[in-house]
């Protein structure tokens, strides 16, 4: 009869009283191994594709997703989740705006969702004034459960004695990225730098 390893963690080894059988005696011993190391795949669905049934996977378990270019674990709850930080990725900009600098982008660090970039007009003009606008939209998986907004730099402009350098940016729980600048404001950008919210 197999015993386990020495370290209780499941791994079955054959011993001499057992019957011959070199692939049952092996097959156990892959089979134990595997799901202990790092499991690559080629991206979430090909991982949810192989990792069901007998091989469901378990709490603890670890793998490497090459579209995603990303180590997730897989938790007590079911879900997996980030243990390193995806690649930038591109979101979809509102009509009339485009990248300014910085390369406007999303990320997903360990369930949380960072932003970088400046935008600004697609023709060169100053932002809207005074009046919610939308700038962009999230994909669904970069998506907050609640209204999130943040304070975000902007150009800086003196009328009257007072200076402008700042925005409203919300995040909607659709993926509505709007902005909102103060009247008598003016501004050719508005950054997204520092802005990071849950998604659990």
């Amino acid at each position: 009869m197999p015993r386990n390893d020495a370290f209780s963690q499941g791994i079955q080894y054959p011993v001499l009283g057992d019957a011959p059988d070199i692939e049952v005696a092996t097959q156990t011993i892959v089979n134990g191994i595997v799901p202990q190391t790092v499991m690559r795949f080629a991206n979430a669905n090909a991982r949810a594709a192989a990792l069901s049934g007998e091989s469901a996977p378990v709490p603890g378990m670890v793998t490497y997703l090459n579209a995603e270019d990303r180590y997730d674990r897989r938790d007590g709850d079911g879900i997996w989740r980030p243990l390193s930080p995806g690649p930038w990725k591109p979101f979809t900009f509102a009509t009339g705006y485009s990248a300014n600098s910085g390369g406007p982008a999303y990320r997903i660090v360990n369930g949380e969702v960072h932003l970088r970039g400046t935008i600004s007009k697609s023709n060169g003009s100053a932002l809207t004034v005074n009046a919610e606008t939308r700038l962009g939209t999230l994909p669904t998986e970069a998506r907050p459960n609640a209204y999130r907004y943040f304070i975000q730099p902007t150009q800086w402009t003196t009328k009257n004695g007072v200076s402008y350098f700042h925005a409203r940016v919300g995040v909607f729980p659709d993926g509505t990225i709007n902005y909102l600048l103060p009247l008598n404001s003016q501004s050719d950008w508005i950054g997204l730098d520092g802005i990071k919210f849950s998604i659990e």
